[in-house]
């Protein structure tokens, strides 16, 4: 168990290190357009919802702080593995041959990209938050702990998600981008990770909630901010995360021989 953990642990610490050498000047980009965008959506907001008072269940107060930590635990939120570039690069056939389990190895590759983003953007964004004018912590501290419940149950959904959409890809022969643009535009709009799902117009959001997706990014950020409950929230999460983790293993078992072939 020790050496599996310490496997895991090596496994992070060189994905970070590649990250961080590899592209450097491309990360600092990256982290400067996300940058730019945090701030159109808190002057956004700020305009929209001046005078407003609560709507929705949310103040000014409560929405800033939705967006900015959307925008902290950006990576986190969206729950990306690197199973597309494995099936396009036909890398997904090397993986049977590791001597970790394929989750494992995708799970601690995710988490190694984390690190990055976490030192040299969520870090000094949550730092630099006050001077934004916005709020960065949570409601109260049990809301807190809430979140960091809810991110990870976050996590699983949207790792199980994208494990489920790649052996669907695999099965109906679809691109990889089309898996990309499938399950990017899925998460951006139905997630709640750029607007929040009670802000929709003509209530789409009370529907909403009850998708997988709302579990990646609204669940968690609702319970930061105080304007969701968890012993609702957090058995939907759940739910979702055990029905989500059992269909994505049964049809990568079904179609394992086609992803180990799949681009190679």
């Amino acid at each position: 168990m020790i050496t599996l953990l310490h496997k895991y642990g090596k496994t992070i610490a060189i994905v970070a290190t590649q990250s961080l050498n590899d592209a450097l000047w491309g990360l600092i980009g990256d982290f400067a357009l996300r940058l730019f965008h945090v701030a159109i959506l808190l002057s956004l907001w700020r305009t929209v919802m001046a005078g407003q008072g609560v709507v929705a269940g949310m103040s000014l107060e409560a929405v800033l702080t939705y967006t900015m930590v959307a925008a902290i635990f950006a990576d986190q939120l969206s729950g990306r593995t690197r199973i597309d570039d494995d099936l396009w690069s036909g890398n997904i056939a090397n993986r049977f041959l590791r001597p970790m389990g394929i989750y494992g190895q995708m799970l601690a590759e995710m988490v190694g990209g984390w690190i990055p983003g976490l030192l040299f953007f969520a870090l000094p964004l949550l730092l630099i938050a006050p001077l934004l004018g916005v709020d960065p912590f949570p409601a109260t501290w049990t809301a807190g702990l809430w979140f960091l419940l809810s991110l990870a149950l976050g996590v699983a959904v949207g790792t199980a998600l994208d494990l489920f959409f790649a052996a669907c890809m695999v099965f109906l022969e679809h691109s990889v981008y089309a898996l990309q643009r499938i399950r990017t535009t899925l998460t951006v709009l139905l997630s709640g990770r750029l607007v929040p799902l009670a802000l929709l117009p003509w209530g789409l959001g009370d529907y909403l909630e009850w998708l997988p997706f709302a579990s990646l990014a609204s669940v968690p950020l609702r319970l930061y901010t105080g304007t969701g409950d968890p012993h609702d929230l957090i058995p939907l999460q759940v739910i979702w995360a055990v029905v989500l983790w059992v269909s994505a293993h049964a049809l990568w078992c079904h179609n394992r021989e086609r992803l180990v072939s799949h681009g190679g």
